[in-house]
């Protein structure tokens, strides 16, 4: 049962994990002159999905232009699978 739930705590981490990397990557396109179209289904679902996440870190981690909210919250979300899945005690997938 522990390693069923472990399986599933890395699988819910790593797929925000991906989602933020994704959000960053995204941003990057119009300075490449690629339109992202922000009402597009499944834009709005990476948003929805991430900005709980990282909205409450923009305030705190954005210095001049530059939001290191993303990396933050990267770090974050594989401090807290990590802790997660030692106190099931299961070593990570």
């Amino acid at each position: 049962m522990a390693n069923l739930l472990a399986l599933l705590i890395t699988i819910v981490f790593q797929s925000l994990w991906w989602a933020i990397l994704i959000r960053v990557l995204m941003s990057w396109l119009p300075m490449a002159n690629i339109r992202i179209d922000p009402y597009h289904p499944a834009v709005q679902f990476l948003y929805s999905v991430t900005n709980p996440i990282m909205e409450p870190l923009r305030p705190y981690f954005t210095i001049s232009m530059i939001d290191l909210s993303p990396i933050v919250a990267l770090i974050g979300l594989q401090v807290i699978e990590g802790l997660l899945l030692m106190l099931l005690g299961v070593r990570s997938f």
